[in-house]
């Protein structure tokens, strides 16, 4: 695939770190990697992350954020969260998710939303879990040692490191915004990849 067809170019996307996955890999998680280096970790393919991000800001896209939830329990994914919730509107959950958030009307904190990201199926397995009960399509950010078990659409990256999780936020603010038509095709976030990235 030619360089300019990738939403950022090859190198932020090799400076972040996006593509390097774990030591374990997952019968599932196969299909996403490139090679395994000779140190034994797994490296995920770039043009199916890329692809792959494209896919999930449509699909993302064709809802209003009010609809939309993003967990992270990962301490990693706070602030991109954070930042994606600012920039686009969605409803975030940086830190722990509350069991019985989606599925009980009685609790205070109760919300309803049509779609669920989550940084990581480990952590977020309760949120995953609610949304199965509920009927709402979960999004998820799959290292390669992820199970991929409840998950509709699996995005293959790296998703514990800072400098992945702050460039994945970031093009998918950029993306979401840009197939929303609140920003042109060719213009920029006013925020940096830096904004995003956990100091």
């Amino acid at each position: 695939m030619p360089e300019e067809q990738f939403l950022v170019p090859i190198d932020a996307y090799l400076k972040s770190g996006i593509h390097i996955g774990t030591k374990f890999r997952t019968k599932y998680m196969e299909q996403f990697i490139y090679k395994t280096r000779p140190d034994g970790l797994s490296v995920l393919n770039l043009q199916k992350i890329d692809e792959r991000i494209r896919i999930a800001a449509k699909f993302l896209a064709q809802y209003e954020p009010e609809d939309i939830l993003i967990v992270s329990r990962r301490e990693n994914g706070w602030k991109p969260v954070g930042m994606f919730g600012k920039l686009t509107g969605t409803k975030v959950f940086p830190g722990r998710y509350p069991p019985g958030t989606l599925t009980n009307p009685a609790l205070e904190n109760y919300i309803e939303v049509k779609i669920l990201l989550v940084t990581d199926a480990w952590p977020d397995r309760n949120t995953i879990i609610d949304a199965v009960k509920m009927g709402i399509p979960v999004i998820a950010l799959c290292d390669t040692n992820n199970q991929t078990n409840n998950i509709d659409f699996v995005i293959p990256a790296n998703n514990k490191g800072k400098k992945s999780l702050g460039l994945f936020f970031w093009i998918l603010t950029r993306e979401y915004l840009r197939n929303k038509g609140l920003l042109k095709n060719n213009e920029e976030l006013k925020e940096k990849i830096e904004d995003f990235t956990e100091e």
